[in-house]
C-alpha cells in the first residue's frame, strides 16, 4: 500500500529502509529463530545490536571517549526529574533557560524533584512573552539575556521546541548559551541528530528517540564521565544514571526491540551519508516550507523570528481557524499526515525530522501554493 506523507511531530516517520530490515528479521533474528523481541538481554545476539547501537550514536557525532552513551527508559519526561535529583546537592540550586512549552516542563518537574532533596530551580531567562495561556514563545534569547548565577549546578536548555518551533544554534555561528565553567545540559529529543554538533559544548544532553532517531520508549543520554560520577549517590539505583554507565545500560532490561530500531535508523543515516548528508537534506526542507510561507503574501505567516525558526517543526498560521481546519482536512486526503499544530498553540505544525523525504516536502509545498490561490 502506498505510503502515507507522516509529518506527525512524534512517534514520527521512520525510514523505510529501517522498518524493512525489522520486517525481514521481525520473526527469525540472525537465525536464532527468535524475534529479537524474544531474545534474552544478556544473551550474544542482542549483545551484538547493543553494541552496534551505541558505536553508531559515538561515530555519528564523534563522542569523545570520557564521555558515556547511555539507553534509559522513562521518556524525556522523566529525565526532567532525574536530572536535578542527580546533580542539584541540598542547599543547592540550577538554572534553566526557557524558550517554549517543553522548557517549562522541564523547570516545573524539576522544581517538584529539587524540593524533594532540599535544593533550588532557578529560571536565568525565559524569553517568552505574556503571561499564562496567552504566553507566546517566537525566539531563543541572546547571550546577554541569560544570567547564569556561577554557582549553580548546572544549566539546562532546551535546544528545539517542538511545539512552538523555535530552535537554538540553526545557522553557522549561532551559539547555545555560555556558561563558563557551569555544566551545561540540553534537552534535544527533538533535533537530536538533524545535524553534527560538539558534543563537548555539553556534560549531558538526552533525547527521546521518537522524534528522530527511532520509535518511542528509548532516551539516548550522552554525558561526559566525570558529570555522572558527580551525581548524588543516595538516590534508588534505578534513577542513578552511574548505575546505567557502570552496567552498559544493562542495569535491568532495557527496551530491546526500540534500540534494535535506532540501530537500524542509526545504520541507515551512516549509509546515507551521515550526519552532514542529513543536515543537507534538513536545510533544503525548511527553505522550501520557509520560502512558500515568506512568498504567500501573508495567507501563510510563521509567527517564529527568522534566526530562531525551527528545521525540524515548522509553525505557521493561516487567516483563521476554518481554513487551518479546511488545510489539513485537504491536506490528507492527499495522504499528508500529522499537519494539525499542538492543541495548546493551534495552526499549522510541519514536522520535518531526517526520514522525512525532500520529495515529500515538495509535494507539501505544491499543495500550499495551491491552497492559497484557492482560498486568498
Amino acid at each position: 500500500m502506498p505510503r502515507a506523507l507522516n509529518f506527525n511531530a512524534g512517534p514520527a516517520a521512520l525510514p523505510l529502509p529501517a522498518l524493512e530490515r525489522a520486517q525481514a528479521e521481525l520473526l527469525d533474528f540472525g537465525g536464532s529463530g527468535m524475534s529479537i523481541m524474544e531474545q534474552s538481554h544478556r544473551g550474544k545476539e542482542y549483545d551484538a545490536v547493543h553494541e552496534e547501537a551505541l558505536s553508531l550514536v559515538r561515530e555519528l557525532l564523534d563522542v569523545p571517549a570520557d564521555y558515556d552513551v547511555l539507553f534509559m527508559q522513562g521518556g524525556a519526561t522523566q529525565q526532567f526529574a532525574t536530572i536535578p535529583m542527580n546533580f542539584i546537592a541540598p542547599g543547592k540550586s540550577a538554572d534553566y533557560v526557557v524558550t517554549g512549552a517543553w522548557g517549562e516542563k522541564a523547570v516545573s518537574e524539576g522544581q517538584m524533584a529539587a524540593t524533594m532533596v532540599g535544593a533550588q530551580l532557578r529560571v536565568a531567562c525565559d524569553a517568552g512573552q505574556g503571561e499564562g495561556k496567552s504566553k507566546k514563545y517566537t525566539r531563543v534569547p541572546s547571550a546577554s539575556e541569560v544570567k547564569v548565577d556561577a554557582g549553580a549546578s548546572y544549566v539546562h536548555v532546551t535546544s528545539n521546541e517542538t511545539i512552538h518551533g523555535v530552535q537554538y544554534a540553526t545557522e553557522p555561528g549561532a551559539r547555545f548559551p555560555v556558561t563558563g565553567d557551569v555544566p551545561l545540559v540540553c534537552d534535544m529529543s527533538s533535533d537530536f541528530m538533524w545535524k553534527k554538533i560538539d558534543v563537548t559544548r555539553f556534560s549531558l544532553i538526552y533525547a527521546g528517540a521518537q522524534k528522530n532517531i527511532g520509535p518511542s520508549g528509548v532516551v539516548v543520554v550522552i554525558a561526559k564521565k566525570d558529570f555522572v560520577a558527580s551525581g548524588r549517590k543516595d538516590l534508588p539505583t534505578i534513577f542513578q544514571y552511574r548505575v546505567a554507565a557502570e552496567n552498559n545500560s544493562l542495569y535491568n532490561t532495557p527496551p530491546t526491540f526500540g534500540i534494535y530500531l535506532i540501530r537500524n535508523v542509526l545504520s541507515w543515516v551512516k549509509g546515507e551519508g551521515g550526519l552532514p548528508e542529513m543536515e543537507k537534506r534538513n536545510r533544503e526542507k525548511g527553505r522550501i516550507l520557509y520560502g512558500v510561507i515568506d512568498a504567500s503574501s501573508g495567507f501563510y505567516s510563521c509567527p517564529v523570528e527568522r534566526p530562531s525558526r525551527s528545521f525540524m517543526n515548522v509553525v505557521f498560521r493561516l487567516p483563521t481557524v476554518e481554513l487551518e481546519d479546511s488545510f489539513v482536512i485537504e491536506a490528507k486526503k492527499l495522504k499528508m499526515v500529522g499537519l494539525k499544530g499542538h492543541r495548546s498553540v493551534g495552526g499549522i505544525r510541519v514536522s520535518s525530522y531526517n526520514a522525512v523525504k525532500v520529495e515529500w516536502v515538495k509535494a507539501l509545498a505544491d499543495f500550499m501554493a495551491d491552497f492559497a490561490k484557492s482560498n486568498g
